[in-house]
């Protein structure tokens, strides 16, 4: 597949808080995707899909989080930032300048795990034509697999409460644990995920994610190794308002041995992308609150 160049842009998205656009255009584009990225995700992960995506005839807009990917490991430590500033300021100013840039288009948020969490914490959501998740539930340890309960609780009361103040950050590379986190954000996520409700019951959101609107398109996976569809579900279930399909998808069904959380945006999966990514672009937007479904 050959790969289609990108614009790398700076953006402030607020005063000293820079992060960096990557702009994949196309010739006579028909929307614009953002590619909000998971958590610790940087955008280089998803560069050969967006190119790939560009070619298909989409503006397509990656980013990364203010302290992911360009951020490096010394200087991670010297700044810092939460999850919800990552939301309000980051993923804000990203939705913001493509509205700003590309008013004739209409614009789809294309998420992968907590790109979807987030979503609910913007603002001028409804000039969002779709939201496409793929991988996005909460992360409440006790909805998790089974394989990963006993290991999520010893990270978040016995790993995580006395490696950030010691290093002042989460080194989740060197551990093989998540990725390099700024200090708040782990402590923020932390919290998120030994709450019941998850970031919408520990930050109080109720309401503001029962008022989003904008149509959603759900992608989950039977061998995702973080997520179970009750995870998934939860997490759908506080964007009470909008209007949903949810996919449940075996590997089997694309004649494939697994999927999981991450490997879909990897170049092997191109077959996947046209069969199963693309088409959700173009899709008829559901109009009911939806039960899931398996297609």
């Amino acid at each position: 597949m050959p790969k289609k160049l990108n614009k790398r842009i700076p953006l402030d998205s607020a005063p000293g808080r820079t992060i960096y656009l990557h702009h994949y255009p196309a010739d006579n584009a028909s929307k614009v995707v953002i590619m909000a990225p998971a958590m610790a995700v940087p955008h280089s992960y998803y560069a050969d899909f967006c190119s790939w995506l560009s070619q298909q005839g989409y503006h397509v807009i990656g980013f990364d989080y203010y302290g992911i990917g360009l951020a490096q490991e010394d200087s991670l430590r010297h700044f810092d930032s939460s999850i919800t500033d990552w939301a309000t300021l980051d993923a804000q100013a990203v939705l913001d300048k493509c509205l700003t840039d590309f008013p004739e288009l209409p614009v789809v948020w294309f998420a992968h795990s907590i790109g979807g969490q987030l979503f609910g914490m913007l603002k001028h959501t409804d000039q969002v034509e779709r939201m496409i998740t793929v991988a996005t539930g909460t992360g409440y340890w006790r909805d998790t697999k089974p394989s990963l309960k006993y290991k999520s609780l010893l990270l978040w009361w016995a790993i995580v409460p006395w490696l950030l103040p010691l290093v002042g950050y989460f080194p989740g590379a060197r551990l093989g644990i998540v990725g390099n986190v700024p200090k708040s954000a782990m402590a923020q996520w932390r919290r998120w995920c030994l709450h019941p409700d998850y970031l919408v019951g520990a930050e109080h959101l109720y309401q503001t994610y029962a008022a989003v609107k904008t149509p959603i398109i759900s992608i989950g996976f039977s061998d995702d190794e973080l997520l179970t569809y009750r995870n998934i579900d939860a997490m759908h279930d506080f964007y009470r308002s909008a209007p949903q399909r949810r996919l449940r998808i075996e590997p089997a069904d694309f004649d494939l041995t697994s999927i999981g959380h991450f490997a879909l945006f990897r170049p092997r999966f191109e077959k996947l992308w046209a069969e199963l990514l693309l088409p959700q672009f173009t899709a008829e937007l559901p109009t009911d609150r939806a039960m899931p479904s398996v297609e």
